[in-house]
């Protein structure tokens, strides 16, 4: 599966284009997970930098914080098969509804 097709790319914000909007505020334009374990990243910012595709969000794993992450980072994680895929099913949003959504899925 490809991760990040051109048409999600073009309509993700650029980095930085949306500083001035509450965090809980920004739109959430894709989700991504490891089906092997609890990771999960939620884009909301992102843009083409040095042959990679250098993006912003949410992430939660060990800890859930606001950070950058890249496609070449996601493409890299690998376990015994199990690969990064995106939430083909997953429909844009403001953060703070995608996240309470995604906690009453988790039971959290």
């Amino acid at each position: 599966m490809q991760l990040l097709t051109g048409e999600l790319r073009a309509s993700i914000p650029r980095l930085y284009s949306q500083e001035h909007v509450r965090l809980d505020e920004r739109i959430v334009h894709a989700k991504f997970f490891f089906p092997a374990g609890n990771w999960t990243w939620f884009v909301t910012e992102g843009e083409e930098e040095d042959r990679d595709y250098r993006m912003f969000g949410f992430v939660i794993g060990f800890e859930e914080e606001w950070g950058y992450f890249s496609l070449n980072e996601l493409e890299s994680i690998s376990a015994h098969g199990w690969t990064v895929e995106r939430d083909i099913h997953f429909e844009p949003g403001k953060f703070a509804d995608v996240i309470e959504s995604f906690r009453k899925e988790r039971g959290l």
